[in-house]
């Protein structure tokens, strides 16, 4: 193994969560003890931030190992994120993008890189990987995942996922239980997060495994949505209870394509093509307020499922640093142009555990994991205890940000 040295950097992309500064204090950590690594700089708003040479030094900052701590518990991206897609190789403007990344390289000596972000930012990894080895710039490209969709492929679940699942479950007890007490005809309907792949949605039934409540119906973007289908569903629990929960993804369809939620929606789209989601629960809302004359209302978690810091998962939390911590230690042993993965180590004996792998990133960019079918009932409006039992150790143990006078305490970079 060739032994490279010079200064790292790291950055964060896409969608914040509750664990992705755990994650990049697991890389700093790493790197505060390598030899092989100088400084370490950190990209403000990710690949955006470094084309523009808005770096910050990490190193001298967290000298103070209780910084990195607080940096642990924070919530959203602590650097700030992007959504930034790279040029493509026919694009016009790819020379002069790459040529300008190369450049800010050779001018802060960076020989590793770290990314930590979901299926958009591995496109990042991969093309950047692509273009160090083409021009014979000599570094190590890894990826670390991040995304409470959970739908990175090669890895047995993401970094952020756990923390959201367990706001999730958590939130969604909360409304049952709330629901629950009046004997009015009423459907409240809980919309989730999940544009293509319903992870997060599903871990709303997690009480139904745990000696609590479980919405009565759950419907994910796997599946094909019939709204006669789901009209009969919604009649089945009025004929045995008075009032029901429904769990549905943002991203539901219908067998034609459209969004349920379309005529809500803004039509706006992201860099990578991705359109604004929104207004599924709300039009479902509509519709069987026409329907059943009942009442109906609509929530919609949004934001607040992402950066739950309040109620983190410390199998998450863990996990999260560690894979940071990992990713530094696959590219001093000479990884790179991978992403780091989430290995399940069995639980044979009942006890899970994990441990830290890395994978091609050609095998992972721009690929998508869907939740599989036998995770899914055979009618598509609920998930199967199979499913619940894979989620249930990612959401396991508590870990809490310090106090101060009732508040948590963040860690926030000087601007």
């Amino acid at each position: 193994m060739t032994v490279l040295n010079g200064n790292a950097v790291v950055g964060q992309s896409g969608g914040p969560t509750a664990a992705i500064n755990a994650t990049l204090a697991g890389v700093i950590s790493g790197a505060l003890k390598a030899k092989e690594i100088g400084k370490i700089y950190g990209m403000r708003n990710g690949i955006e931030g470094l084309l523009e040479e808005r770096l910050i030094e990490l190193d001298g900052i967290f000298s103070d190992k209780s910084k990195l701590k607080t940096l642990m518990t924070t919530p959203a991206a602590a650097l700030g994120s992007c959504r930034k897609k790279l040029p493509e190789k026919n694009d016009y403007s790819y020379a002069a993008v790459f040529d300008k990344i190369i450049k800010v390289f050779r001018k802060y000596d960076i020989k590793y890189f770290f990314y930590i972000g979901g299926n958009d930012s591995m496109d990042t990894v991969k093309k950047l990987s692509e273009y160090t080895d083409e021009c014979g710039y000599e570094m190590r490209v890894v990826g670390v995942p991040k995304t409470i969709d959970n739908d990175i492929i090669g890895t047995d679940h993401t970094p952020g996922y756990g923390c959201a699942a367990k706001y999730i479950a958590t939130t969604m007890q909360e409304i049952l239980y709330d629901t629950d007490v009046y004997t009015t005809k009423a459907v409240t309907v809980v919309e989730l997060m999940g544009r293509d792949t319903g992870w997060l949605t599903a871990a709303s039934a997690l009480g139904r495994i745990c000696g609590g409540k479980s919405p009565d119906l759950v419907y994910l973007p796997e599946r094909v949505f019939s709204m006669e289908n789901f009209f009969h569903d919604i009649v089945t629990v009025f004929s045995r209870k008075p009032n029901a929960v429904v769990a549905v993804s943002e991203g539901l369809r219908f067998e034609d394509g459209r969004y349920v939620g379309e005529g809500a929606q803004s039509g706006n789209v992201d860099a990578f093509g991705h359109r604004a989601l929104s207004g599924t629960g709300k039009s479902l809302e509509i519709a069987l307020r026409e329907r059943f004359g009942c009442k109906a209302r609509s929530v919609e978690l949004n934001l607040p499922q992402r950066c739950a810091s309040h109620l983190l998962s410390a199998c998450d939390i863990n996990e999260s640093f560690g894979v940071g911590n990992a990713a530094v230690s696959a590219a001093l042993q000479g990884v790179s142009r991978e992403m780091m993965v989430i290995l399940r180590d069995g639980e044979d004996d009942g006890e899970y555990s994990s441990l830290f792998g890395h994978m091609d990133i050609e095998l992972i960019a721009n690929k998508t994991k869907y939740v599989p079918d036998n995770f899914i009932n055979q009618q598509g409006n609920n998930v199967t205890d199979k499913c619940l039992e894979y989620i249930l150790p990612l959401v396991n143990g508590e870990i809490y940000p310090a106090y101060k006078k009732g508040m948590p305490e963040y860690f926030t970079f000087d601007m």
